[in-house]
């Protein structure tokens, strides 16, 4: 049977996945909104799918491997809403589901190492919706048999989303929180965690996917400025930030994520370990 993946939501992380498959073989579905970012999937070689859209969905009768990126809100999983069904149906023809995370699950732990049994007590309103998302796939999961993995992702970044921008236009702060760390992880390397997953299926599991240093955000912007030789941006206490809400949360929580099970049970080699090489490759290549 041809591999199929079906992707609910093709954003920018779908996007890094689909590049790899696609040029080794690979039938690439992907959900999206509108007409007019079908009309770029298509371009890009993947089969395009409006989706809110028609149920049953055809697409899943399709489907070898299933990658829900699709964010929960306060109503619960919008797929799982909506094809909750479907999908039990189609699991006797699925061979790996993927559920993107994130690292928001675990709350607060004031700078302390977290790892995949670490327990989740989000503080937050979204890393609550994720904690209910997780549990409500795994209760599918275990109903239906869907071969499910789980994969907690940090603070993502690559072409496109780097802080290059900020830093020469003037905008960026450095907002200083004494004891704040943050895991991030370069999109390419979310990709490289994903496809060995799919190499080898380990039903049930769940994964960081973040890199080996988590640091202080303000230690990234400081080396993007110097990278490009400009000065470091302006300080700013924290409680003096001028900050939107979703902004403000992200440094309500403090911790160092583990990625050690991507490393030895996937056999994942990071190409971007820390934020300098991957900063450092976006410079490169002119993408961000």
């Amino acid at each position: 049977m041809e591999s199929t993946l079906l992707i609910f939501g093709h954003g920018y992380t779908a996007q890094a996945l689909s590049t790899r498959l696609i040029p080794l073989g690979w039938r690439v579905i992907g959900t999206t909104r509108s007409a007019e970012k079908a009309r770029v999937l298509a371009a890009q070689g993947v089969a395009p799918l409006i989706w809110p859209g028609e149920s049953p969905l055809p697409a899943l009768a399709q489907a070898t491997h299933l990658l829900i990126s699709i964010a929960p809100g306060a109503g619960g999983d919008p797929v799982l809403a909506a094809h909750r069904e479907d999908i039990a149906a189609a699991t006797p023809h699925i061979r790996w589901a993927g559920y993107l995370s994130t690292t928001g699950v675990y709350g607060d732990h004031q700078g302390g190492w977290v790892d995949e049994a670490t327990p989740l007590n989000a503080t937050t309103e979204r890393g609550r919706w994720r904690v209910a998302a997780e549990r409500d796939w795994r209760a599918l999961s275990t109903a239906t048999g869907l071969p499910l993995h789980i994969f907690r992702l940090a603070g993502i970044y690559g072409p496109g989303r780097g802080p290059f921008e900020k830093v020469r236009d003037g905008s960026a702060r450095l907002i200083l929180k004494p004891g704040q760390f943050m895991s991030r992880i370069h999109v390419d390397d979310i990709a490289t965690a994903l496809a060995a997953s799919i190499s080898r299926p380990t039903p049930g599991t769940a994964y960081n996917v973040c890199d080996d240093d988590p640091s202080p955000p303000e230690d990234v912007l400081r080396h993007a400025a110097r990278l490009v030789g400009l000065p470091p941006p302006p300080e700013v206490p924290f409680d003096q930030a001028d900050m939107t809400a979703l902004a403000r949360s992200f440094y309500s929580e403090s911790k160092r994520v583990r990625n050690d099970r991507i490393k030895h049970d996937l056999g994942v080699r990071l190409a971007f370990p820390t934020f300098r090489e991957g900063l450092a490759a976006l410079l490169a290549t002119r993408r961000d």
